[in-house]
Formats: structure tokens, sequence, C-alpha cells
């Protein structure tokens, strides 16, 4: 493992602005402790930087990220900019160029939160979605003139792009407890997703030790309602996994939380790792938004560079934070800020522990 990394910083927008630069205090600090230092590359690509240059990232911007071991950001979208300009001039550019093929969405109830649901219980699951194809492609278009427009938009499942996902995710389900759902709408969607299942079966075979089952998403996203303790590992396609994943984060609490990894799991391209969140310019510049999200996301950094003590350490200080009730933030029914709730991770980081073999 190095001990130092070049990681790019992209605030974004909105709570952006607030969270990385809590997060980044964290990440030094643990960074110190463990004996190994981050490198920060600040860029100021955003919306703002849109309204600027009207591109939301330079023409050399990917160029400029593949200098660096890994991508932290913010949250990306503002007001006046509309969402599908930010996410497919940023975010979507990067997964895809750096074969992000996974994101990483887990979800968990933190020491002395308290799940909105009557039935949230105990529940830690892992959601994979497939992160460059499926439901988001460009392929389609609009059609017609006005009073008779039509629109297609072509969902586009390679054989290629399923079975790793879905490989990762059994892999995955190896180290949890050994169970796993795949999403599907195959009796809806007759194309993509009896593709989808056919592959998910193909895959399975390879992993006799892992108990798995296909389940179509309108009944699974009913069992994250009622019934998310039993759920472990869940694969999903583009779209399911996005919509899943949100879902989760609400279960445990609350989106502020809520961190995500985008993965190349072969190390070849820097991985990318952001709040579940987004920008919340209704919060915006009032420094309560909830740094949890980053600093967790954070975390799943540190681990993926080879940094697994530091990321339990991490994980550690949150639990002690999340467990005080003077430390919330509002959107967890607290007065805690921003900034606040950082220093109070970095007061809990432990001096040293033991490597975990578990860290999201």
């Amino acid at each position: 493992m190095s001990a130092e990394h070049l990681i790019a910083a992209i605030p974004g927008d909105g709570i952006g602005q607030e969270v990385l630069p809590a997060a980044v205090r964290v990440l030094d600090a643990v960074a110190g402790r463990h004996g190994f230092r981050l490198h920060w590359r600040e860029l100021p690509w955003s919306c703002a930087w849109y309204q600027q240059h009207g591109t939301m990232m330079p023409a050399d911007g990917i160029g400029q990220l593949a200098q660096t071991d890994a991508i932290f950001l913010g949250a990306v979208g503002a007001p006046g900019v509309p969402d599908h300009v930010s996410l497919w001039g940023l975010l979507i550019p990067i997964r895809r160029a750096f074969q992000q093929y996974v994101n990483l969405r887990p979800a968990y109830l933190l020491p002395g939160m308290t799940s909105p649901l009557r039935a949230g219980g105990n529940f830690d699951v892992a959601i994979v979605r497939e992160n460059t194809e499926g439901e988001y492609s460009t392929v389609g278009g609009r059609f017609g003139v006005a009073g008779g427009e039509l629109a297609v938009q072509e969902a586009i499942f390679t054989r290629h792009g399923c079975a790793r996902v879905l490989r990762y995710g059994f892999e995955l389900a190896r180290t949890r407890d050994g169970r796993l759902i795949s999403a599907t709408k195959s009796n809806g969607i007759v194309h993509t997703m009896p593709f989808w299942d056919q592959i998910t079966a193909e895959v399975a075979a390879d992993y006799p030790d892992v108990s798995w089952r296909t389940m179509h998403v309108d009944a699974l996203a009913a069992r994250f309602v009622t019934a998310p303790g039993e759920l472990d590992v869940v694969v999903g396609s583009n779209l399911f996994g996005d919509i899943l994943s949100d879902l989760a984060g609400a279960v445990a609490g609350s989106l502020g939380v809520a961190p995500s990894a985008n993965l190349d799991p072969t190390h070849t391209y820097p991985s990318m790792f952001e709040p579940v969140h987004g920008s919340a310019p209704d919060i915006a510049g009032r420094g309560i938004a909830n740094p949890i999200g980053q600093i967790a996301s954070g975390m799943m950094m540190l681990d993926h560079l080879g940094h697994p003590e530091a990321a339990a350490a991490v994980r550690a200080a949150i639990h002690a934070v999340t467990a005080d009730p003077a430390l919330r933030t509002p959107d967890l029914g607290g007065t805690a800020r921003c900034g606040d709730v950082a220093d109070a991770v970095v007061a809990a980081l432990p001096l040293s522990g033991p490597a975990s073999p578990r860290v999201d």
C-alpha cells in the first residue's frame, strides 16, 4: 500500500461545499494517525462552473482525474441547471471513462438512530448497482412536432456488463451473510430483464455457497419497507439499484448518512466516492448539513486505497458520534452543525485499531 495518495476533491454544489471540507478534516486526521498522507487537488467543477464556462468540467477533465488515485465528490446540482445537464456533464462521463461499473451503496442502522419504519429494526444491506449501462443510455431520441411528439429511450444491457456486476455482488455476498437477491422485472420488461435473469443464473452457478434468488423490483421495494432486516446483498440494474438504494437510505433514518462508492474493482482507474444525498439547495449555506454520508464515503475510499485499519477507525468514530443525541443534525431531529459533527468525529478517532475484514 502507498504511503501517499493524490485525491481529486470536487465539492460541487450546494451542501457539497460544506460536507466535503468537513470530511477532508476527518480523513487527514486519520491518515496522520495511521502513517500515510492524502494530497488533495481541489477542482471547482460544478453547476457554477457550467454557468461560467458552458460545460460541467474542462475538455481535459478526464485526463486530469486520470492522474489521481481516487475522486472525492461532494454533490452536484443547482437551480437553473437541468439535472440531466449536470449529471451527463460530470458524473456519468467520469463513471464510464474509468469503468466504475459497480456503484456500491451500503445502508445500515447506525448506533443511536431509529428507522422511520416500525419494522426497521437492525438491518445491514449492501446494494450493488450496475453503473455504466442499463437504462441510463443515450440511445434514443425525441421525434415529431408539437402535438404528435414521441420519445424513445433504449436500455442497453450487455452480457459483459451484467456478468461483471453480478459477479461482484456474489463475491461480496461471500464476505457477508452469503445471501443475494437479484432485482428484476421480467414479468413486464420482456427482453432486458429475462436476459439479466439468465446471466444471474449463469453467474450463480459459480457460487454454490451463496444463497440467491431473483425478485421483482416492486415486491423487493416492499420488502425494504416491511422486512429490511432480511436483506443482505441486493444487485440491480442502473435504474433499479438507484431507486432501491435511496429507499434504503431513507429506511436507515436519513439520506444524510448514506455513503456510496463508484468502483473500478480492478484498480486500473481511479474510483469515485460520494454521499447518496444531493446538493440540497434549500439548506445550502446554513451550516446544518449532515456530513456523516460524506465522511462514510471517505471511509470507503480509505478501504479501497488499502488502508482498512484507518477505515475501521473512521467507522468506530462515526458510531460513537451518532450514538450521542447532542451531535445530531436537523435531518436527524437535532440542532448540531456540520462542523461540530466533523470535529466530534475527529475527536472520537481511536489512536489505532485492528484491520477490519469488511468496511462499508
